[in-house]
């Protein structure tokens, strides 16, 4: 079960909500995994996708690395769903903290995905706190990458054809980091 704990409307009548739920139970167009640059699906939501998704994504993510390479934090991959909901995985390759440059790189995982979604011309995307588990971004830190680069996204895409982007986290501390980030971002008097 979903439960929206937040929801805004942001420029051109795009909503942009956090939910607590499962992101491989959502019927959305696209679901965003927190992946690796070789798409090796191992660990943590990475894990929790290819396992809800069958075999079909490991697959499809093993050929597309054979075919293009390393996956870059700006140009995500994707699959199709597999088994779950949703039409296609963005794999999102976000930075592992210490390397770096992490916040321009969550940046760049963040707006690259939407922009891969743009290019596949949808209406639904959801994300998970990427990079906030075992790459060990600090949480508070990207929840408030995530509520300032989405709707910077669309103030500067005006045309982009998507309509509503959820943030779905499943775990009380990362959904304290991002509800707090959107109340900062957005309630304020």
């Amino acid at each position: 079960m979903t439960e929206i704990m937040k929801s805004i409307g942001l420029s051109g009548g795009r909503i942009l909500e956090i939910c607590r739920g499962d992101i491989t139970r959502l019927a959305v167009d696209a679901i965003v995994n927190a992946a690796n640059a070789h798409l090796a699906h191992g660990g943590g939501v990475a894990a929790a996708i290819a396992r809800q998704g069958g075999p079909a994504i490991q697959a499809e993510s093993n050929a597309w690395v054979r075919q293009h390479g390393p996956v870059t934090h700006a140009h995500p991959a994707y699959t199709s769903g597999g088994n779950m909901p949703c039409k296609y995985v963005i794999h999102a390759v976000g930075p592992v903290w210490g390397e770096g440059d992490e916040g321009r790189k969550l940046v760049e995982a963040i707006t690259g995905s939407l922009a891969l979604a743009d290019e596949l011309a949808l209406t639904s995307i959801a994300f998970p706190a990427i990079s906030t588990g075992i790459f060990g971004f600090p949480k508070e830190l990207a929840a408030a990458l995530f509520m300032k680069c989405i709707p910077a996204y669309f103030d500067s895409h005006a045309e982009s054809g998507l309509k509503s982007v959820t943030i779905a986290l499943f775990d009380d501390p990362t959904l304290k980091a991002f509800s707090d980030a959107f109340s900062s971002a957005f309630e304020q008097d």
